[in-house]
């Protein structure tokens, strides 16, 4: 995957430095959720194509691929994955009962194994959505 240039809008933790890269974004998250995070980054990795690329957007990593597909980010007791929007949510509703969701936002718990398979279905299921819409406009 490439690595895009970061852009600088957003919000994440006041007094923190703006990542540059999804490197630099993971270097600074604590364990757990830095071993966790990567492992998620690398669950994407394994399901985009290879012109995907990485930046930091809203001071979180992102992917994008013909434009932005998702967020990734860790908190202290979760790490979350933003699929821009709530058709994912709902599409997956009975394989995400357990973890807590809102319209754009799942959160699975830091101390759970990364539920790999789930992962892998959401990301494909949002470069799906993610096609056709491309194919629309």
């Amino acid at each position: 995957m490439k690595k895009a240039n970061s852009d600088n809008r957003g919000s994440a933790a006041k007094g923190k430095a703006i990542p540059k890269n999804v490197d630099e974004y993971l270097a600074a998250v604590p364990e757990p959720a830095r071993t966790t995070l990567t492992r998620v980054r690398a669950v994407i990795r394994s399901v985009v194509p290879p012109e995907a690329t990485e930046a930091i957007s809203y001071r979180i990593p992102a992917v994008q691929y013909k434009g932005a597909l998702l967020w990734f980010a860790a908190f202290r007791n979760h790490w979350s994955l933003y699929p821009m929007g709530p058709s994912i949510v709902e599409a997956f509703q009975k394989e995400l009962k357990g973890f807590h969701t809102s319209k754009g936002t799942i959160r699975f718990p830091l101390d759970k194994p990364v539920p790999v398979a789930l992962v892998k279905k959401l990301v494909k299921a949002r470069m799906a959505e993610h096609e056709t819409k491309a194919r629309r406009s």
